[in-house]
């Protein structure tokens, strides 16, 4: 009897143990959030092409799993970006539509429209708005139309109380041209739509201009003009600010940055002294930057890519990074100016400053889709804790798919995810919180690229996962 005992209180204690091991373990391996990469299908270059598809993100190993009912329909055609608010309960997804030359919507300049609009005017454009569900599916609440032409660009304040599309052409009439008259001197401008955002519904509401008014009949303009042939914009610092391109008639010299000042307790965009006149953003030794390809504010700091040479490095970097400070709008060189991208890296597109500060990734797209092409990647740079100034991390590059549109840090911070739209992959990465190295999922590459079902457009992530 007192073995029957001791062999019985045995098994329960091993019992117990396992039971214990087994929630232990089972608790290492979770979805611990869900992203969502928007692109079209392989295969439909027009019509209601565009795609969003999903995945879980495992906690133990960073691996993809494709979320059961996706991919789902964008809500339109050519997807160029999407926004998730905070608490990830909507998704909204920007459609740049199609035009009748079958021209990329998102690189039509403001005077193809203008010239030709019959030709360039891309139709179709819209922004689709999603719910989530509590196992990662979207589903469809109806679609938004912006005010001005050819929207490309998508953003919403930290509020999460609007959004903001910003368009190449605002339009065609001239009411439009003396607004564009009034900031740039110039009678063709893009523009910025802002909605306010029911926090019930997810649904959108344009805002008037508070500044502004129609020439003809004196009523609140439904836009807020921007310079011509804009490229990106973003928030920082209580403003939000446009990069252009050089404007037409040799107006500027430059990449023009153009400062809004914005209450975000009504979502107002607020001309102020530092708007009219426009500034022409230089690389730190008072030259114009001619090749900005974005604007990003990370970690306090605003970043301008740009696909121009530093010719002081050996090897000579053709595309380089430009740090700013923000002061009445303006942006004010950081110490130490330019920073070289490496040297085999080509025209940088985005890139992203990890949760901690310490640590920042550039990616860059290479000048062009192609398989072969080497210049696709990831650079890594250290962040000086005290100077804040960028050196290239060792190594200095990590691996990515064929022409990279989006990089993201994972909820959890482990991993870094890339979506690429030239191989149709997504690429992830564990990230080093030591180190800021960035490398294959377990050391296998094999297992850390993921098949999309066309190419990929842009990235959006939330940690919600019930």
């Amino acid at each position: 009897m007192k073995f029957w005992n001791f062999g019985k209180k045995l098994l329960i204690a091993a019992l117990s143990a396992g039971v214990i091991f087994g929630f232990t373990s089972c608790t290492q391996s979770f979805t611990v959030g869900f992203i969502y990469i928007t692109g079209t299908v392989t295969g439909s270059p027009g019509g209601d092409n565009g795609i969003i598809s999903g995945y879980n993100i495992d906690n133990n190993t960073g691996k993809l799993t494709a979320i059961h009912g996706l991919p789902v329909g964008s809500g339109g055609s050519n997807p160029s970006r999407a926004v998730m608010l905070n608490g990830g309960r909507f998704i909204y997804v920007l459609n740049t539509g199609v035009n009748k030359l079958g021209t990329d919507c998102t690189t039509v300049t403001t005077a193809q429209l203008i010239s030709d609009p019959a030709d360039y005017e891309c139709q179709g454009a819209n922004i689709a708005l999603f719910t989530i569900g509590g196992t990662g599916i979207l589903t469809p609440e109806g679609t938004y139309a912006t005010q001005g032409i050819n929207p490309f660009r998508l953003i919403s304040d930290t509020s999460g109380n609007y959004i903001m599309a910003l368009e190449k052409a605002a339009p065609d009439n001239s009411d439009a041209q003396v607004a564009c008259q009034a900031i740039t001197l110039n009678n063709l401008c893009g523009d910025v739509t802002v909605f306010s955002i029911d926090q019930t519904t997810g649904r959108l509401s344009t805002i008037q201009n508070a500044q502004l008014t129609a020439n003809s009949s004196g009523a609140p303009l439904t836009y807020f003009p921007v310079p011509s042939n804009p490229i990106d914009f973003t928030f920082s610092s209580g403003y939000l600010m446009t990069v252009a391109a050089p404007n037409l008639n040799g107006y500027t010299s430059g990449n023009v940055e153009f400062p809004y000042t914005y209450t975000s307790s009504n979502g107002q965009l607020t001309l102020n002294s530092n708007s009219i006149g426009n500034y022409v953003i230089t690389n730190g030794n008072g030259n114009p930057v001619l090749g900005a390809t974005n604007i990003v504010y990370a970690s306090s700091y605003v970043y301008v890519t740009d696909n121009e040479p530093i010719t002081t490095t050996n090897p000579v970097s053709v595309s380089q990074i430009l740090p700013f400070t923000v002061s009445g709008g303006a942006l004010v060189s950081q110490v130490g100016g330019a920073v070289p991208n490496d040297p085999t890296l080509a025209n940088p597109v985005n890139l992203m400053v990890e949760s901690k500060g310490k640590y920042l990734f550039v990616i860059s797209d290479g000048n062009g889709p192609s398989s072969s092409n080497p210049a696709s990647g990831i650079t890594q740079y250290v962040i000086d804790p005290s100077s804040h100034q960028l050196t290239f991390n060792s190594p200095t590059t990590a691996g990515t798919g064929a022409d990279p549109r989006c990089i993201l840090e994972d909820p959890t911070n482990q991993y870094v995810y890339t979506a690429n739209n030239f191989d149709s992959t997504i690429n992830a990465h564990v990230l080093d919180p030591n180190t800021g190295v960035l490398s294959p999922l377990r050391g296998n590459s094999s297992i850390s690229s993921f098949a999309l079902s066309g190419p990929a457009t842009w990235c959006i992530m939330t940690g919600r996962t019930r």
